[in-house]
């Protein structure tokens, strides 16, 4: 039975709003042709993606703490990115089926990124 792995894309964030500007048809695959070679070496090593996406700037979210008391949204704390304490954010991540752990840590190491890559592997959980 294949395990899945999550892959975080830790990078310098990146103005997605510049891409999307291009409008409803621009090429992905034109525009990122790094990952597209990425999925190709993953299925040459015989996993399989099942999931990712790349993330808009840091600006379309942030980060919550939950209220203390029930984890009440009234007491939660918002905070706005940039963020104080790293200068790089997720910008996509991938989820990858494969049967063995060396090949898990083989694909980290593909991922695309102009910073790093954390991988783990994803908790059985049902869903």
């Amino acid at each position: 039975m294949a395990d899945t792995y999550v892959y975080l894309i830790h990078e310098s964030d990146w103005d997605s709003d510049a891409l999307l500007g291009g409008g409803p048809d621009v090429d992905m695959n034109a525009s990122f042709p790094e990952h597209e070679a990425f999925q190709k070496a993953v299925a040459d090593l015989g996993a399989r993606i099942v999931g990712g996406a790349a993330l808009q700037n840091s600006r379309h979210g942030g980060t919550v703490t939950p209220g203390a008391t029930g984890r009440l949204v009234e007491e939660a704390v918002y905070t706005d990115g940039p963020f104080t304490d790293t200068s790089e954010v997720i910008s996509g991540f991938y989820l990858v089926e494969t049967d063995d752990e060396d090949t898990a840590r083989r694909i980290a190491a593909l991922v695309p990124t102009g910073g790093h890559t954390e991988w783990r592997k994803v908790f059985p959980s049902g869903m």
